[in-house]
């Protein structure tokens, strides 16, 4: 049966301030043609068939260039389940300025968390939303051989159910967690939610990472809705807080499409002291995924 064909994203808009030199979009997925790369059976959606991968690899280097973004994070998009073949190309023509977040299924032995390692795949990513191929009990149980090899599990759930099945485990993994989009957050709850205090007692401890991403998810422009969350984030340590663009935007699900630099001037707009806008965009992605510095 065919798939929904996912719809392309604007094109590059500019921010009213550019990123500083060196900032880093740390969330972002490449798709390729339908000839490409083969694409996962079970997907919901489709890429669009008209763009090759050399189309959106050239569509992601013109959004990086809007942002003033030298850096970027390519994590594998569910569309091409377990075959991480598209993000690894992607990784490898962009040179070393850039990284891989890919898909393990559960049981993964030593050989393939060295090969990914060896593909500047820097994490596994763990799918409570959509669903998967890895589970909590699988990436817990994967957790010591990606710490020998300095990969960490990224995290998609929903703070407000998820956060109580794994909160008790987070402290004591040898790696450290990263949560997308702001843990996908129910907004009706508020911000002082149990979920949401959950994350923010877990970034205290420094153990735990989190993306500021994918705000047009829960709200829609000019993303006001959620200022209180990212800002509560922020506050509870802004050394383990990253920021992220979620481009091209598949799996929209309703949620209205976003321009490049309207998700920019939200985080400027929260974010308003410099050192910390500096630390997020910068020093904090040159730490955690381990960039070279000039």
């Amino acid at each position: 049966m065919d798939k929904p064909i996912a719809p392309r994203p604007y094109p590059p808009s500019l921010p009213m301030r550019i990123a500083p030199p060196g900032a880093c979009d740390t969330h972002a997925h490449m798709l390729g043609g339908p000839n490409d790369f083969p694409l996962w059976q079970g997907r919901v959606e489709s890429p669009d068939p008209e763009m090759n991968f050399d189309g959106w690899l050239s569509q992601y280097k013109s959004h990086l260039q809007a942002l003033g973004c030298t850096r970027g994070v390519i994590v594998h998009s569910i569309f091409y389940g377990s075959d991480n073949s598209v993000t690894v190309e992607a990784v490898r023509r962009l040179g070393d300025n850039f990284r891989g977040i890919g898909l393990l299924p559960d049981g993964a032995d030593e050989t393939a968390v060295k090969q990914f390692a060896d593909w500047r795949m820097v994490g596994v990513r763990l799918n409570y939303v959509h669903g998967g191929i890895l589970s909590w009990q699988g990436a817990k149980e994967m957790a010591p051989v990606l710490a020998d090899y300095g990969l960490h599990i990224q995290m998609l759930m929903h703070a407000h159910i998820h956060m109580h099945e794994i909160f008790n485990s987070i402290p004591h993994l040898p790696v450290p967690v990263c949560f997308d989009h702001i843990g996908w957050p129910d907004l009706k709850l508020g911000s002082m939610h149990e979920g949401i205090e959950g994350l923010c007692r877990l970034l205290e401890s420094g153990k735990v990472w989190v993306k500021l991403s994918a705000l047009y998810r829960l709200a829609n422009n000019p993303y006001t809705e959620t200022d209180e969350i990212v800002a509560r984030l922020v506050k509870a340590n802004p050394e383990r807080c990253l920021w992220g663009s979620d481009w091209p935007h598949i799996m929209l699900n309703g949620a209205e499409m976003p321009k490049s630099g309207d998700m920019l001037d939200t985080f400027f707009r929260v974010v308003s002291n410099e050192a910390e806008r500096y630390r997020i965009l910068v020093s904090n992605p040159v730490e955690f995924y381990r960039f070279e510095t000039t």
